[in-house]
């Protein structure tokens, strides 16, 4: 059974204080994870290491860098490396944001760089995936965000594959209170692991996570994800909300 994962990428928000203040009362906030579920919390890079202490002990709760170098080393100021991570037992990446690709211009090449630096220092990436509103009018969309997984993922091995975890966020419902129908997102997710299935076959594909992210709330969460492809979800607004994020939890099958 493939990994259910409630993610939080609490973006560039939030004091020390006031992210303590949130975990702490997310933690206080009844919630139950089972054996392949997940919570993850993609947190600013100042906080990972007081976040990843308050998680300390408990289970089925990790935390995720929201981005990282695709350098190893050296004279790259105010970058973050995968290595830094690693030393302070970061468990995931989110790697590809469709606001790291717009304002940083990440290309594929540049992604898939940063994935195999990732994988050789034992972090998992969270690959985000999707297209702008222009390639879903012009019904364009299958072929946009097949794009985006060959040339960022298809140079890995079928085992570096499997288990991997895949985000596709319709970029035109990020922020914007619109979220794509239910049947828009699972019609998506099918077709992302139908693309893996033909590279690298059918139990590659079973095993991968693949995360909605476009507007997840409390009270949509449990509809989203309970279309047969849709293994939970990456949450951005609603998860700096305790309350609503604990809800999304409690809403992975």
């Amino acid at each position: 059974m493939r990994k259910q994962i409630a993610a939080a990428n609490w973006k560039m928000n939030l004091t020390l204080q006031e992210a303590e203040i949130l975990m702490d009362a997310l933690l206080a906030t009844p919630h139950d994870l089972n054996e392949n579920q997940e919570a993850v919390f993609g947190v600013p890079f100042p906080y990972l290491v007081n976040i990843k202490s308050k998680l300390a002990g408990r289970k089925n709760v990790f935390v995720a860098a929201q981005n990282c170098s695709d350098k190893k080393s050296g004279a790259y100021t105010g970058e973050v490396s995968a290595e830094m991570l690693k030393s302070i037992a970061v468990d995931y990446v989110i790697l590809g944001h469709s606001e790291r690709r717009e304002y940083f211009n990440e290309s594929h090449a540049m992604l898939a760089g940063k994935i195999n630096i990732c994988l050789e220092n034992g972090l998992q990436p969270i690959f985000c995936c999707g297209e702008p509103l222009s390639i879903r009018e012009t019904e364009s969309q299958n072929s946009y965000v097949e794009t985006q997984l060959k040339e960022s993922l298809f140079h890995l091995s079928a085992e570096q594959l499997t288990g991997f975890v895949i985000a596709y966020e319709p970029i035109w419902a990020i922020g914007t209170g619109k979220t794509a129908s239910n049947e828009q997102a699972q019609e998506m997710h099918a077709h992302i692991r139908n693309v893996i299935s033909n590279q690298y076959g059918a139990a590659v594909a079973d095993s991968i996570s693949i995360l909605y992210g476009g507007s997840v709330k409390a009270n949509n969460a449990a509809a989203i994800f309970a279309q047969p492809d849709v293994d939970g979800g990456l949450v951005g607004g609603a998860s700096l909300v305790a309350e609503d994020f604990a809800a999304i939890i409690n809403s992975l099958k």
